[in-house]
């Protein structure tokens, strides 16, 4: 081993989805799905995004806004292919045709609705519910924040309910392990990766809690009379809460400094919850995705200076070469 690191960025990240797990690295992107006759498929592809390669995607604070949106499309497309393998018999297990990219748009399109009126409009309409009884219209804004914190808590811990979302959550944890375990400087086996943390600070769970607690600050300074004026704003300010939230989860997954580890500690803590212990299958799955579109080897080689066998091998036989070489000089 040459250098010494505890943990470096990688820059791959993903999401679980199916009975499988979603992993990116810059545009490439692979869905691994765990078929019912228990064979591994993987889909791999490029995703550019709503604006491909425009540099405006690169600017701080607007980034996020569009990250945060190819996400959205990505994981929906992503979840409409692992799900194709559990659907009626005669389906070939292929997606992307016009009527699924249709449904992905119909399909996010209601999802973002919903999480409008629930994460937005309702807690501001239980807030509001104390305006008679506490003339501090800032302490409501705060309770207003808390609310939705509370909110997707109870959320994210009702649908742990769920068969198959108790399964997805598995394969999160699957996702994370896979990543921590190359960025802490470990060759990417199944052994590795399950004696690996099941909790990432660049987590999307994270992630949406920093949305969370930045609105609270942000519309802690909102102050409009008119009630309809106030939801319009709130989630007119959305893209900036996510361009915040994002450069804050951005700057989460480079540092590992004590003030990035308590910012980080409340979507950590959360995460047990969207994450689950997987078995040795479903990492499995995971592995096969990172190695779609990540040479983890190559990672460790350069960041960590990590020497596989096949290193020692290949200069072995370069010095024995040499010396046949010299030998006919």
């Amino acid at each position: 081993m040459g250098k010494k690191k505890s943990k470096c960025y990688s820059g791959i990240g993903g999401q679980a989805v199916l009975e499988g797990v979603m992993m990116k690295n810059q545009e490439k992107y692979a869905v691994s799905v765990r078929r019912p006759d228990g064979g591994i498929s993987v889909e791999v592809d490029n995703f550019q995004g709503v604006l491909g390669g425009n540099k405006i995607k690169e600017i701080p604070f607007i980034r996020g806004v569009f990250n945060f949106i190819d996400s959205l499309i990505l994981g929906m497309k992503c979840l409409n292919f692992s799900a194709s393998f559990y659907e009626d018999e005669g389906d070939d297990g292929k997606a992307g045709g016009a009527g699924d990219k249709l449904m992905t748009a119909l399909v996010t399109c209601i999802s973002v609705v919903l999480a409008v009126g629930i994460f937005i409009v309702l807690p501001y309409y239980l807030a509001s519910l104390l305006n008679g009884y506490l003339r501090n219209a800032s302490l409501v804004a705060i309770i207003e924040g808390v609310v939705r914190i509370v909110i997707f808590i109870l959320y994210v811990g009702g649908i742990s309910i769920m068969k198959d979302i108790r399964r997805l959550y598995r394969y999160h944890g699957a996702e994370h392990k896979c990543i921590n375990c190359i960025e802490r400087g470990r060759p990417l086996t199944v052994d590795n990766a399950m004696r690996s943390s099941r909790l990432h600070k660049r987590c999307g769970t994270s992630f949406l809690f920093f949305v969370f607690f930045v609105s609270i600050i942000l519309f802690f300074f909102i102050r409009v009379e008119n009630p309809v004026w106030r939801v319009g704003l709130r989630i007119l300010l959305m893209p900036v809460v996510a361009g915040i939230s994002y450069e804050i989860i951005r700057l989460a997954g480079r540092s590992d400094s004590l003030f990035v580890r308590i910012l980080s500690a409340p979507g950590m803590a959360i995460q047990r919850m969207t994450t689950k212990e997987p078995d040795r299958d479903m990492v499995e799955v995971a592995i096969s995705s990172v190695e779609a579109v990540f040479d983890w080897k190559a990672y460790l080689r350069e960041t960590f200076g990590y020497e596989f066998e096949e290193d020692l091998d290949d200069e072995d036989s370069e010095e024995n070469a040499a010396g046949e070489a010299d030998s006919f000089a």
